[in-house]
């Protein structure tokens, strides 16, 4: 059974992914930035000295989460991205300064009011979410071993295939929830990953010869935790061509924290420390992110006049 000696990391842990949600905050706007440069002169953005700053920026926050990640409960530390998007937005952070001085973008009224909205939801999220830590490498082998695990993660792999294989080139381009479905569906490989080579690593790197099992379980998470940013970070600059930085890293955010909590409750067991109020607090709060998420897609195309509008006076 788990027990709480993970939370002794958990102060640190957050600092870690406060810190990392900005950072991957500018890494959006500089790869936008960097797209539109290179789009400007006619050469690939691969080349484009911002866009390889952003890219800089990328790596060194995945470190940070990687840390994050093993330092406290993964539904803690995921949902503080939106909080990024919530600081960001609402109260003119760092990140949108940034997007609305370097690539000018706006959201309108409705579309702020998405980002409070969904990002509240996100908020409910973290409060309620189940606290129990898999401190061990059995736990997480007996969890990626559970039938209903497997079965998830199946059906994860199948959706991506089909997403990417015959949605992404008829839709990709004009919907941005294909782009955003298919990275946030990553995040059920990213993160158990992350959490998974972190209780590995004490057996494959301790004192004494590790077992077989341990390093081609190592060998195994690190492979599809390297797969599966490389996946994501083509998809988000597909994105990026395509869509507006704003809204794509408030709905991608979003959706990821909601994905990871799911894929982390079925891996480690962490619904069982659920009690009936925290599951309807979770439900409510899901609820609240999608409301939030489908009042961002409204604003893509909402148009919102404060005037009164005059009525042309009538001539004789």
């Amino acid at each position: 059974m788990a027990d709480n000696s993970g939370l002794t990391g958990t102060p640190l842990g957050i600092a870690i992914a406060v810190i990392s949600s900005f950072i991957n905050g500018s890494t959006f706007v500089l790869q936008k930035k960097g797209i539109l440069r290179s789009r400007d002169k006619g050469c690939s953005y691969l080349t484009d000295v911002v866009w390889c700053s952003g890219t800089l920026c990328m790596i060194i926050g995945q470190v940070g989460n990687f840390l994050a990640y093993n330092l406290a409960p993964a539904v803690i530390v995921t949902p503080l991205g939106a909080l990024g998007v919530l600081f960001g937005n609402v109260l003119l952070g760092c990140r949108a300064v940034l997007a609305s001085w370097i690539l000018e973008e706006r959201l309108n009224v409705l579309g702020k009011l998405g980002c409070i909205i969904c990002c509240c939801g996100s908020v409910v999220l973290i409060i309620h979410a189940p606290k129990t830590v898999a401190t061990s490498r059995q736990e997480l082998e007996d969890g990626l071993s559970d039938p209903v695990f497997v079965t998830y993660i199946l059906l994860v792999v199948l959706t991506l295939v089909a997403l990417i294989v015959w949605v992404v080139p008829a839709h990709g381009t004009s919907n941005i929830m294909v782009y955003v479905a298919i990275c946030s569906l990553l995040g059920s490989f990213t993160v158990p990953s992350s959490k998974g080579l972190g209780l590995v690593a004490p057996d494959v790197f301790g004192e004494g010869q590790p077992s077989v099992g341990a390093v081609a379980l190592f060998l195994g998470l690190l492979g599809v935790l390297a797969v599966s940013i490389l996946i994501q970070f083509f998809f988000i600059n597909k994105a990026l061509e395509c869509f507006s930085s704003n809204i794509f890293e408030a709905i991608y955010y979003v959706t990821f924290t909601s994905t990871v909590i799911f894929a982390s409750a079925l891996l480690f067991k962490e619904w069982m420390g659920l009690t009936v109020t925290d599951g309807l607090a979770m439900l409510c709060g899901l609820t609240t992110v999608c409301v939030g998420v489908i009042l961002l897609r409204i604003s893509q195309e909402a148009v919102i006049n404060w005037k009164e509008k005059k009525e042309p006076k009538k001539t004789d």
